[in-house]
């Protein structure tokens, strides 16, 4: 059989998964898990993807790499299933698989190509353990960027989406510390023909006057904007050492809806800080109301080991399970009503593998039948049905 890859966690996973599996074409009975290590709950899933693989495929090869790998490294090679480990920084290093050069680009198996632009963090978010399993940020040059949507374009992907574990600091460790903006900028001049460009998560904080622009008012930059929020409360942002406060993230939201009114914002949350109390968590809550999140990835807090926050007096898990269930709620609140508001609306629609698709500002959308990946069609949706524009 030929290499498997299953990938884990953040879409920068997703893109170095298809250059993983790219450079394993050639090698059979192998299976690649590229882990995660943003929670426990992370870890407890690839190692539930480990067990998974192996009975699967018994007699495979079975190497793990990823975020876990590093930072989970000896708990894991100690797993009798796990045949070998690939540290994080090698894993797109063909030496370290021990395959020849596939060349460059992203093989794009998707109707999306996700373009990893950014990797690392200098950061130092007291609950965040990326920066000892991913490094020191470190920013992809335009050129190679530029050659990267060149492939995916190539290969047939209807959308690109730039992704970094910290997106927005793109630039600052090349010459003349440039800005996402600017990135985002050339990619659009050298690429005409791309319809779709997307962003993956960013930090609000970072965003720079061009690329606010960019989201507020070019076209082919799709309408959707994922914060990396993860709470509403000055005083726990202050305990997390994030760099923006809630006036901030709701002064963005507010400038991009007013000159876009169709953009969807999105956001990472954050439930159960360390120290987070009744009104904290309250905060938390009307956030979600107050910025309109309707695409909300919320995730209840994880003690993780060597972290600041680690050290900080915990709340007790049954309150976070409650509050995480409460955020979720919020959230699906705003999405129900924000999905209404799409019926009856034309939609064009990028369409996905799996019968579904995604419109511009990131609704998902089922398709008609047999409707082949890579088509753009549009659709005005009747009806909702499990979560689904119909």
């Amino acid at each position: 059989m030929s290499a498997e890859v299953v990938s884990l966690g953040c879409r920068m996973n997703l893109a170095e998964s298809e250059r993983i599996r790219t450079m394993l074409s050639s090698e059979p009975d192998t299976v690649v898990v590229n882990s995660c290590a943003v929670t426990a709950e992370a870890v407890r899933q690839t190692r539930q993807a480990i067990r998974r693989a192996r009975r699967a495929r018994p007699d495979a090869r079975l190497l793990v790499t990823g975020c876990a790998a590093e930072i989970e490294r000896d708990a894991l090679a100690a797993m009798p299933e796990v045949d070998g480990l690939i540290a994080n920084a090698a894993k797109l290093d063909p030496r370290a698989w021990n395959v020849p050069s596939p060349g460059q680009g992203v093989m794009s198996r998707h109707s999306r190509g996700f373009v990893a632009v950014q990797n690392g963090c200098d950061h130092a978010c007291t609950f965040c353990v990326i920066p000892q399993g991913r490094g020191a940020s470190r920013s992809l040059p335009v050129a190679a960027v530029l050659r990267a949507v060149e492939t995916d374009l190539a290969r047939g992907a209807g959308e690109v989406v730039l992704t970094g574990i910290d997106l927005t600091s793109w630039g600052a460790d090349l010459p003349g510390t440039p800005r996402l903006g600017s990135l985002v900028e050339a990619i659009l001049s050298a690429f005409p023909g791309l319809a779709r460009l997307r962003l993956s998560s960013v930090d609000g904080i970072e965003i720079d006057p061009l690329l606010e622009d960019l989201i507020a008012g070019e076209p082919r930059l799709m309408p959707h904007l994922h914060l990396s929020l993860q709470h509403g409360h000055d005083l726990i942002l202050k305990r997390m050492k994030r760099r923006h406060s809630r006036a901030d993230a709701v002064a963005l939201a507010t400038r991009l809806r007013d000159r876009r009114p169709d953009i969807a914002v999105g956001a990472d949350l954050i439930a159960g800080f360390p120290t987070e109390t009744d009104e904290h968590h309250a905060a938390n809550l009307s956030i979600v109301r107050e910025l309109g999140i309707v695409h909300g990835h919320v995730f209840p807090y994880s003690v993780r080991p060597g972290t600041p926050a680690a050290r900080m007096p915990q709340v007790p898990k049954a309150i976070i399970r409650e509050r995480a269930a409460e955020l979720r709620a919020a959230v699906a609140s705003e999405r129900a009503a924000w999905l209404e508001a799409q019926l009856g609306r034309p939609l064009e629609v990028l369409a996905e593998r799996d019968g579904t698709g995604h419109a511009p500002n990131f609704a998902r959308v089922r398709l008609p039948a047999a409707t082949p990946a890579g088509t753009v069609l549009t659709i005005i949706p009747t009806r909702i049905e499990e979560g689904l524009l119909v």
